[in-house]
Protein backbone atom coordinates (compact mmCIF):
# COMPACT_ATOMS: atom_id res chain seq x y z
CA UNK A 1 0.00 0.00 0.00
CA UNK A 2 2.87 2.24 0.75
CA UNK A 3 4.05 1.61 -2.67
CA UNK A 4 1.21 2.68 -4.10
CA UNK A 5 0.70 6.04 -2.12
CA UNK A 6 4.62 6.84 -2.93
CA UNK A 7 3.88 5.92 -6.99
CA UNK A 8 1.52 8.63 -7.47
CA UNK A 9 3.98 11.14 -6.06
CA UNK A 10 6.58 9.65 -8.54
CA UNK A 11 4.74 9.43 -12.16
CA UNK A 12 6.08 6.66 -13.90
CA UNK A 13 7.34 4.28 -10.85
CA UNK A 14 4.98 0.87 -11.45
CA UNK A 15 4.40 -0.96 -8.34
CA UNK A 16 5.45 -4.83 -8.57
CA UNK A 17 2.20 -7.35 -7.28
CA UNK A 18 2.90 -9.67 -5.64
CA UNK A 19 3.96 -12.67 -6.56
CA UNK A 20 0.94 -15.71 -6.27
CA UNK A 21 1.62 -17.87 -3.37
CA UNK A 22 1.86 -21.04 -4.72
CA UNK A 23 4.51 -23.83 -3.78
CA UNK A 24 7.22 -22.56 -6.01
CA UNK A 25 7.47 -19.13 -4.51
CA UNK A 26 6.22 -20.33 -1.59
CA UNK A 27 9.39 -22.40 -1.27
CA UNK A 28 11.08 -19.66 -2.50
CA UNK A 29 10.13 -17.53 0.34
CA UNK A 30 11.12 -19.83 2.94
CA UNK A 31 14.12 -19.98 1.38
CA UNK A 32 14.75 -16.15 1.72
CA UNK A 33 13.37 -16.55 5.02
CA UNK A 34 16.01 -19.13 5.89
CA UNK A 35 18.89 -16.61 4.83
CA UNK A 36 17.44 -13.64 6.40
CA UNK A 37 17.05 -15.24 10.10
CA UNK A 38 20.30 -14.60 11.43
CA UNK A 39 19.37 -10.98 10.45
CA UNK A 40 22.91 -11.16 7.80
CA UNK A 41 21.61 -11.73 4.26
CA UNK A 42 24.74 -12.71 2.69
CA UNK A 43 25.59 -12.76 -1.09
CA UNK A 44 26.37 -16.48 -0.68
CA UNK A 45 22.98 -17.10 0.62
CA UNK A 46 21.20 -14.96 -2.50
CA UNK A 47 23.87 -16.99 -4.95
CA UNK A 48 22.59 -20.47 -3.59
CA UNK A 49 19.06 -19.38 -3.53
CA UNK A 50 19.37 -18.46 -7.40
CA UNK A 51 20.88 -22.03 -7.58
CA UNK A 52 18.21 -23.91 -5.66
CA UNK A 53 15.75 -22.32 -7.48
CA UNK A 54 17.47 -22.78 -11.04
CA UNK A 55 17.84 -26.33 -10.06
CA UNK A 56 14.40 -27.10 -8.69
CA UNK A 57 12.34 -24.90 -11.65
CA UNK A 58 15.05 -25.08 -14.80
CA UNK A 59 15.53 -21.80 -14.69
CA UNK A 60 18.28 -19.61 -16.06
CA UNK A 61 20.46 -17.44 -14.08
CA UNK A 62 18.27 -14.66 -15.11
CA UNK A 63 14.97 -16.44 -14.43
CA UNK A 64 16.17 -17.58 -10.76
CA UNK A 65 17.19 -13.84 -9.97
CA UNK A 66 14.05 -12.50 -10.85
CA UNK A 67 11.89 -15.43 -9.27
CA UNK A 68 14.38 -14.80 -5.96
CA UNK A 69 13.39 -11.20 -6.24
CA UNK A 70 9.65 -11.83 -5.81
CA UNK A 71 10.09 -14.37 -3.65
CA UNK A 72 11.39 -11.65 -1.52
CA UNK A 73 8.27 -9.38 -1.98
CA UNK A 74 5.98 -12.23 -0.56
CA UNK A 75 8.11 -13.21 2.12
CA UNK A 76 8.52 -9.44 3.31
CA UNK A 77 4.11 -9.61 2.63
CA UNK A 78 3.75 -12.65 4.43
CA UNK A 79 5.22 -12.23 8.07
CA UNK A 80 3.54 -15.73 9.27
CA UNK A 81 6.46 -18.82 8.49
CA UNK A 82 3.75 -21.30 9.18
CA UNK A 83 0.78 -19.64 6.57
CA UNK A 84 4.34 -19.94 4.20
CA UNK A 85 4.97 -23.92 4.83
CA UNK A 86 1.35 -24.81 4.90
CA UNK A 87 0.81 -23.27 1.05
CA UNK A 88 3.84 -25.50 0.24
CA UNK A 89 2.57 -28.74 2.34
CA UNK A 90 -0.31 -28.39 0.92
CA UNK A 91 0.68 -28.07 -2.98
CA UNK A 92 4.40 -30.11 -3.09
CA UNK A 93 3.93 -34.34 -3.13
CA UNK A 94 5.27 -35.94 -0.60
CA UNK A 95 7.81 -37.55 -2.71
CA UNK A 96 9.47 -33.75 -2.73
CA UNK A 97 8.85 -32.55 0.87
CA UNK A 98 12.54 -33.82 1.84
CA UNK A 99 13.89 -32.23 -1.38
CA UNK A 100 12.43 -28.71 -0.18
CA UNK A 101 13.97 -29.40 3.34
CA UNK A 102 17.44 -30.18 1.72
CA UNK A 103 17.12 -27.02 -0.10
CA UNK A 104 16.88 -25.22 2.83
CA UNK A 105 19.33 -26.59 4.67
CA UNK A 106 21.55 -25.59 1.53
CA UNK A 107 20.60 -22.31 2.14
CA UNK A 108 21.36 -22.16 5.65
CA UNK A 109 24.60 -23.62 5.07
CA UNK A 110 25.92 -21.59 2.23
CA UNK A 111 27.30 -18.32 4.39
CA UNK A 112 29.31 -21.25 6.60
CA UNK A 113 27.24 -20.91 9.74
CA UNK A 114 24.36 -22.13 11.28
CA UNK A 115 22.63 -20.30 14.29
CA UNK A 116 20.26 -21.33 16.31
CA UNK A 117 17.32 -19.03 14.79
CA UNK A 118 18.27 -20.76 11.53
CA UNK A 119 17.68 -24.19 13.20
CA UNK A 120 15.06 -23.07 15.26
CA UNK A 121 13.14 -21.73 12.07
CA UNK A 122 13.78 -25.37 9.63
CA UNK A 123 12.29 -27.23 12.73
CA UNK A 124 9.20 -25.04 12.41
CA UNK A 125 9.10 -25.33 8.94
CA UNK A 126 10.03 -29.37 9.06
CA UNK A 127 7.20 -30.45 11.33
CA UNK A 128 4.89 -28.24 9.36
CA UNK A 129 5.45 -30.50 6.23
CA UNK A 130 5.36 -33.38 8.10
CA UNK A 131 8.87 -34.38 8.25
CA UNK A 132 9.84 -36.61 11.31
CA UNK A 133 12.62 -35.31 13.78
CA UNK A 134 15.09 -38.14 12.52
CA UNK A 135 14.02 -37.76 9.21
CA UNK A 136 15.14 -33.90 9.51
CA UNK A 137 17.98 -34.63 11.51
CA UNK A 138 19.52 -36.65 8.52
CA UNK A 139 18.41 -34.48 5.89
CA UNK A 140 20.39 -31.75 8.03
CA UNK A 141 23.59 -33.61 8.92
CA UNK A 142 24.14 -34.64 4.74
CA UNK A 143 23.31 -31.39 3.43
CA UNK A 144 26.05 -29.65 6.36
CA UNK A 145 28.28 -32.72 4.94
CA UNK A 146 27.62 -31.78 1.47
CA UNK A 147 28.46 -27.65 2.82
CA UNK A 148 32.24 -28.85 3.99
CA UNK A 149 31.30 -29.32 7.71
CA UNK A 150 30.78 -31.91 9.80
CA UNK A 151 27.67 -33.11 11.98
CA UNK A 152 28.10 -32.42 15.16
Amino acid sequence: MLERLLSLFHPGTTVTPLPKADEQHALGALLVRAAKIDRAYLFEEVEEIDHVLAALYDLNPVEAAKMRARCEKLESAMPNTAELAEVLHQHISDDHLENAVRALWSVVFSDGNEAAAEDALLHEIEAILGVSPERARELHDEEMAKSGRFPS
